[in-house]
């Protein structure tokens, strides 16, 4: 499975790098996160990163293969 999220604001290359799994874009004042999702628990392995790092996820969907 291929997913975007969306996260409110900037991320700087640093704080993108907590993520290595996915591609990054900077877009109208949001970062979009792209790439391969394994399962479930690696989804929500992902939520959890992006909640404890304060970041607010304002769209997730998953991409057509």
């Amino acid at each position: 499975m291929r997913y975007e999220i969306r996260v409110d604001g900037h991320m700087s290359e640093t704080l993108a790098k907590v993520f290595p799994e996915l591609e990054h874009v900077l877009m109208s004042g949001q970062t979009v996160l792209y790439g391969p999702v394994v399962d479930e628990a690696h989804l929500y392995g992902l939520l959890t990163r992006f909640q404890a790092l304060g970041l607010r996820v304002v769209e997730m969907r998953q991409l057509p293969e």
